[in-house]
């Protein structure tokens, strides 16, 4: 029995858990500083539903014993794409801003970087999704892609309508952001 993509994808989680520890560390300083949190039932949801598609793709991959294979490479390299777009939003972009929920710093301005111009919802459009999708392939997890994805994306959806809002109605009458 081939352990590769058993081993990958505890490995991705454990990435993500990395990532959600420095999330973390930014929520409690915005919140310190007097920012403020939206959407926490959609939060909620989408860590709910972003956990239920890990463990469906790694139980796929454990019941059909699955083995890395050249559809499992194309998944890695998606995952890796997006944890590599994950890094550099968080660690040029946004910084300390950066959180999985949907924060707001005191005198938040908006960042004019043309990522966000080009593609409004970078975190989501090159991170999330591609992550998702390249797990599932990874694992050849059909049966989650098929009964989870939609629902994630339904969540997904609400919550970028939910950013939109924020952004429209906040960050950006708070002026723009000046390096």
């Amino acid at each position: 029995m081939d352990y590769l993509v058993y081993v990958l994808v505890v490995s991705i989680f454990i990435l993500r858990l990395g990532f959600l520890k420095i999330s973390k560390q930014n929520e409690s300083l915005i919140l310190q500083n007097g920012g403020v949190e939206y959407g926490v039932k959609n939060t909620k949801m989408l860590t709910i539903a972003h956990i239920l598609f890990y463990f469906g793709c790694l139980i796929e991959a454990i019941m059909q014993k699955q083995v890395f294979d050249n559809v499992s490479l194309i998944g890695i390299c998606l995952i890796v794409f997006a944890f590599l777009m994950l890094y550099y939003i968080v660690n040029y972009l946004l910084k300390d801003i950066w959180t999985v929920k949907l924060m707001v710093a005191k005198n938040h301005k908006y960042n004019p970087h043309w990522l966000f111009k080009v593609i409004k919802h970078p975190n989501y459009y090159l991170n999330i999704l591609p992550e998702l999708i390249g797990l599932a392939m990874l694992c050849h997890a059909k049966v989650s892609f098929i009964v989870i994805m939609p629902i994630y994306l339904v969540i997904l959806f609400i919550r970028i309508k939910e950013e939109d809002r924020v952004l429209k109605e906040i960050i950006i009458p708070n002026g723009v952001k000046t390096n």
